[in-house]
């Protein structure tokens, strides 16, 4: 839905107050926008979910911010996720991804920023 490369790409890799500063201005139609594409309405959402973490400290305050206001206006629960362990569960989102206890136990290679391993995934959690 939106990608702060090119305002990063000057210098050689993401400056956090400039990445936090475009958050802040950012994630408003970034939300909106995800929301329309989706095809989903508003009151299709069960849940807000946002990263505490690992991550850029201003930049996680940012969207912490953006997800209680969002959580809430529409009056719903607000969940923690860790920021590495969404990387590895993305690969469920699909309509045609099989069910993640159904995959359980797999290895899963992991390249996100600093953070690269790999990581034997028992389960959720």
């Amino acid at each position: 839905v939106y990608s702060q490369d090119a305002l990063h790409r000057p210098y050689g890799g993401v400056v956090p107050e400039i990445a936090s500063r475009n958050h802040v201005t950012a994630l408003p139609d970034i939300v909106e926008r995800a929301v329309s594409e989706s095809g989903l309405a508003w009151n299709n959402i069960d849940a807000v979910a946002v990263t505490y973490g690992p991550g850029l400290s201003s930049s996680l305050l940012v969207g912490l911010s953006a997800a209680k206001a969002l959580a809430l206006r529409l009056k719903k629960s607000l969940i923690g996720i860790n920021h590495l362990e969404a990387h590895i569960y993305s690969i469920f989102l699909g309509d045609d991804a099989p069910l993640v206890e159904n995959v359980c136990p797999f290895v899963a290679l992991m390249v996100s920023g600093g953070h690269t391993c790999l990581v034997k995934v028992q389960g959720l959690g």
